[in-house]
């Protein structure tokens, strides 16, 4: 799944300085990417991302653990680079992206961590499952408005996933041992917002 992000992502921006009056942020799709990586074959990285996000962050600088954040995936817009492959991954094997073309992501709270790091804890909904994801928070920038007028910011989000916790169980045994596909997913997200105005 490539340049996807946010696939959760906004859920990482709910950071801002004290002393700034509670605010509402829109995922900027064109400046967020959503990616992943998967083990092929035991012995390389596939990497892929979704390239249709959106997402809004409530954000409530008097208590950030307040905070909380929705956001969209379009499953349908997945791509790793290899035709065949996207489809396959958008097949009945994997997302089935027909029955389930979005994949949601919903706070349920936020936390505190070292270092200006934040957890965000949420739901993940994927493939008609919902399940507890944690996306680890860093490198939350300060505002900056950009030429035509609008206040945004930017961060960094991680979190590891097993598909097979969502029912994306498809695979192939090896001959020299060990399965063609990884069980675990781990995403990486680069977020953009925008202030709503």
């Amino acid at each position: 799944m490539t340049r996807v992000a946010g696939f959760f992502t906004a859920a990482f921006l709910i950071m801002a300085p004290v002393f700034a009056i509670a605010s509402t942020w829109n995922i900027d799709p064109e400046h967020t990417n959503v990616g992943f990586k998967v083990r092929h074959l035991m012995v390389s990285n596939v990497k892929g991302g979704f390239g249709k996000v959106a997402g809004v962050v409530n954000v409530d600088d008097k208590d950030i653990t307040k905070s909380s954040t929705t956001v969209t995936i379009d499953t349908t817009s997945i791509d790793t680079g290899v035709a065949k492959r996207d489809a396959h991954l958008k097949s009945p094997d994997f997302l089935d992206v027909a029955k389930y073309p979005t994949m949601t992501f919903v706070s349920t709270g936020v936390m505190k961590g070292a270092g200006g790091t934040f957890k965000v804890a949420g739901n993940l909904t994927l493939h008609g499952v919902t399940k507890p994801v944690v996306l680890q928070v860093e490198g939350l920038s300060g505002e900056i408005r950009d030429p035509m007028g609008n206040i945004r910011r930017g961060a960094s989000a991680t979190a590891t996933i097993n598909r097979k916790d969502y029912g994306l169980v498809w695979n192939k045994m090896l001959e020299a041992g060990g399965v063609a596909v990884g069980d675990e997913v781990v995403i990486n997200i680069e977020v953009e917002m925008v202030k709503a105005k």
